[in-house]
């Protein structure tokens, strides 16, 4: 999937929640306004994209309070103590989640900001019926890296 592809997947998914792309677009980033189409190859060109990505317009409309949104949480390692005081290594698998909460987006925006790559933290927010079947056989699906245009 190309970075163009993916943003129009996260402006889809935003505009099914009520998400003014156009009115967004035309305040945000300027110039006239042709296309749904040439605003994303616009936004996908170089850094442009952090504008969308960052939006709390944006944010709140793709992660909306209280809507169902089936989502992966990645594989999670982390070392604990056993009842006999061992050190043991837990290995949570990845799994899917259905639902969001009252004020996810804050919380998404912030771990979006924390991440390497933006666009791979967001991405696992858009999930295709291969991936599920992919995380339920164990053999998963690598996200694309952010630099792929």
């Amino acid at each position: 999937m190309t970075r163009k592809d993916l943003i129009h997947l996260l402006v889809l998914q935003a505009r099914a929640n009520g998400f003014e792309f156009r009115k967004w677009y035309q305040s945000k980033i300027g110039g006239e306004w042709t296309s749904i189409e040439a605003a994303i190859e616009t936004l996908s060109q170089g850094g442009r994209y952090y504008a969308l990505l960052f939006s709390h317009q944006f944010a709140k409309h793709f992660w909306k309070p209280g809507r169902q949104m089936q989502f992966v949480v990645p594989t999670q390692q982390f070392k604990r103590l056993n009842p006999q005081g061992e050190e043991i290594t837990v290995v949570r698998k990845a799994y899917t989640r259905r639902t969001m909460r009252g004020n996810s987006w804050e919380y998404h925006l912030r771990e979006m900001a924390a991440a390497d790559e933006p666009l791979r933290y967001i991405r696992r927010f858009l999930v295709t019926a291969e991936e599920v079947a992919a995380q339920r056989s164990g053999t998963g699906l690598d996200l694309p890296p952010e630099s792929q245009s």
